[in-house]
């Protein structure tokens, strides 16, 4: 045991003030017994004293210089590890005044702010904390003074020397006087914790992003870990059914009692399945019952993230979604798709019953539908239609022109109309045609979004016959077959309004003959209207053989004849009229063995545009008609100015005469 263990380090004054006083008594010692008369035996025993006195103190001497020189020695050896602790530790200290200046730092807390130790020991702390965290410093700095904090430690941001904020962990006690307790400074020890402070925020963030995301997707999640005791949910999965914050946490198979009866096998199965390791994921959708009673439709979404050694489940993690709306949707869609597939049985059986031919396509225009009519129309069936181009399947071109009728879309933004085309001819694929009446109407869904076409056709060849004989029979006469008086008419009407268009003068384009038969009346009155009729037949024929293909011929009505010389001179009228008459008049007629001869009697004027109306140049004409019989029968005039001139150059008979 030393003798500071003895005495106490607080006693050292004390300690070297009784050795002064042991070497005042070893003097006094060795002087009084000189001055007294003493007896040699105490005089001894005086000397042994002092010396025995004088031994003790020189050795207590010895003893406190040794004790002293060791202390300093130690406090030099603790200065020295103090002074290389603080300048090698990584972790910033620095040694702060009670009013905040830093009195001595180390090198790890001012590079730490980008100082150097010059620059940061002449700051105070409240320079180079944060100013939201200022009041940590004084609040602390009040608590020293107060003499309730002797430690301390919290977490700060600090101020970098280019102004960046950075958190640190202080930690740090206050160093008091020994006799009074007074706060002298603090020693600090400064930890950075940016790095660690900047991970949590992002994984705060994360986790911010992560809840937001799942409380906005209406997701919940739950967590089963056996080491906690059971299953938590979050506050969105325990919302989603009705119930608070914790209420249904701890028993981990209290979810199995909610789901409903008929869909609790198919969710074991599932759960059973994931833990037997053969599905990655469980995955289930059921009902589960609300707290107020009614069923909420779940998909749950889980896997087993931590198993025991023996395999055995430990921690899984999973998330809900209510599906319910989906799940109405689905049931509303499963009844529309019903009634779509009755309703789209009963078009198709509509489609296959009518007796029109239908074809459907889609935007691509690939057939997707024919009824039984247009295959058997198309000549193709429907199985082999079915995904073939519209052109593979049905060919249409226009009756007149020939040329292909084309099946095309809409134009975007105009309204899609049905386009009807009845001089339509269908060609199939062995080049046989028929006469078909077709309506093609786009197909536009409700995004106003082309999808195909329906063509509707029918077959219309014998239609088209007898439209094409009704209009042969509105046209020309039932007995001759020549252009009757009323088409005969229009066509006059059309070369009049164009002569006047074109101004063509007279004998420049167009002639027009009337024909009168000589000596008619005779075979209807001998042969009867059989001989009559055969003979009208014979003379049609006749001044048709004559004519070119391009003249109209007609007959005006009894036996009377027009024809429209649809180009030449009239002096070529002149000679078409002779040689009308000469046809006539060598017709060979024999009835019932009885021979008949007849003649005719032709009147010529031209068609132009001051020749006045139609009824004014067939009266024109009518009149020339009637002087050439008055003439003699058998000849042509011309009366284009009412003058007349006979093609024999005998001098015409006046009109009175032919009257």
């Amino acid at each position: 045991m030393t003798l500071r263990s003895i005495i106490g380090p607080g006693q050292y004054k004390h300690a070297a003030l009784a050795l002064l006083v042991a070497g005042f008594a070893v003097v006094a010692a060795s002087l009084v017994p000189s001055r007294l008369d003493l007896g040699a035996e105490a005089l001894r025993l005086c000397l042994q004293m002092s010396v025995a006195v004088t031994v003790c103190a020189l050795f207590l001497a010895h003893l406190f210089i040794t004790r002293i020189s060791d202390d300093r020695r130690h406090i030099a050896e603790s200065e020295q590890r103090f002074r290389r602790a603080m300048e090698d530790s990584v972790i910033g200290i620095a040694i702060v005044s009670l009013d905040g200046r830093i009195l001595q730092t180390n090198p790890a807390f001012a590079a730490m702010l980008g100082y150097s130790r010059e620059e940061i020991e002449a700051l105070t702390f409240f320079q180079i904390t944060h100013p939201d965290d200022l009041h940590l410093g004084r609040e602390t700095m009040e608590s020293m003074r107060a003499g309730t904090v002797n430690a301390f430690q919290f977490e700060k941001r600090y101020l970098k020397k280019d102004g960046a904020p950075i958190w640190a962990n202080l930690a740090g006690s206050v160093i008091r006087d020994e006799k009074s307790g007074r706060p002298l400074y603090l020693v600090s020890q400064i930890e950075d914790i940016d790095a660690r402070k900047q991970a949590e925020a992002r994984i705060t963030e994360a986790e911010t992003r992560w809840n937001f995301a799942l409380a906005g997707a209406g997701q919940g999640v739950w967590d089963f870990d056996m080491r906690k005791g059971g299953t938590t949910y979050s506050p969105t999965w325990v919302k989603m059914l009705g119930y608070g914050d914790g209420e249904l946490d701890g028993d981990p198979d209290r979810w199995l009692t909610m789901i409903h009866p008929d869909d609790r096998p198919a969710v074991a199965e599932a759960d059973r399945a994931h833990l037997d390791g053969q599905t990655e994921f469980f995955e289930a959708e059921f009902r589960m019952r609300h707290k107020d009673g009614r069923w909420v439709w779940i998909l749950d979404r889980g896997k087993a993230i931590e198993r025991d050694a023996d395999g055995q489940l430990i921690r899984a993690i999973g998330s809900l979604t209510d599906i319910t709306r989906r799940k109405q949707a689905e049931e509303r869609l499963i009844v529309s798709a019903a009634m779509l597939a009755d309703e789209k049985e009963r078009l198709r059986v509509t489609l296959q019953s009518i007796g029109d031919a239908v074809i459907c396509t889609d935007a691509a225009n690939r057939v997707t539908f024919m009824n039984p009519v247009a295959e058997k129309l198309t000549g193709v069936s429907g199985d082999e239609a079915l995904g073939k181009t519209l052109s593979h399947v049905y060919w249409a071109v226009d009756e007149e022109t020939g040329h292909r009728i084309g099946m095309t879309r809409p134009v975007t933004g105009e309204e899609a109309r049905s386009d009807q085309n009845s001089r339509a001819v269908l060609i199939r694929r062995d080049d046989t045609r028929c006469s078909i009446r077709q309506v093609v109407s786009p197909i536009i869904n409700e995004r106003n979004e082309f999808g195909g076409l329906v063509i509707v056709f029918q077959d219309f060849t014998d239609a088209r016959a007898l439209q094409r004989q009704l209009a042969h029979a509105a046209a020309h006469d039932a007995l001759t077959g020549l252009a009757n008086r009323s088409s005969f008419i229009r066509a006059m009407e059309g070369l009049v309004d164009q002569a006047r268009k074109d101004g063509t003068m007279a004998g420049d384009r167009h002639q027009f003959m009337f024909i009168d038969l000589d000596h008619f009346k005779l075979v209807n009155d001998t042969g009867g209207h059989a001989a009559g009729d055969a003979l009208l037949k014979r003379v049609a024929e006749a001044v048709r053989g004559v004519l070119g293909s391009e003249d109209i011929v007609a007959r005006l009505g009894g036996d009377e004849f027009a024809v429209i010389l649809k180009s030449g001179s009239a002096a070529g009228a002149r000679l078409a009229a002779r040689s009308i008459i000469d046809a006539i008049a060598g017709l060979n007629f024999t009835w019932e063995g009885r021979p008949h001869a007849i003649g005719a009697s032709i009147g010529l004027t031209a068609i132009c545009a001051n020749c006045g109306e139609v009824d004014e140049i067939i009266a024109r004409a009518d009149t020339a008609c009637y002087a050439a019989k008055a003439a003699g029968r058998g000849c042509v005039c011309v009366a284009p100015d009412g003058k007349t001139a006979d093609d024999r150059s005998e001098p015409p008979k006046p009109l009175a005469a032919a009257s």
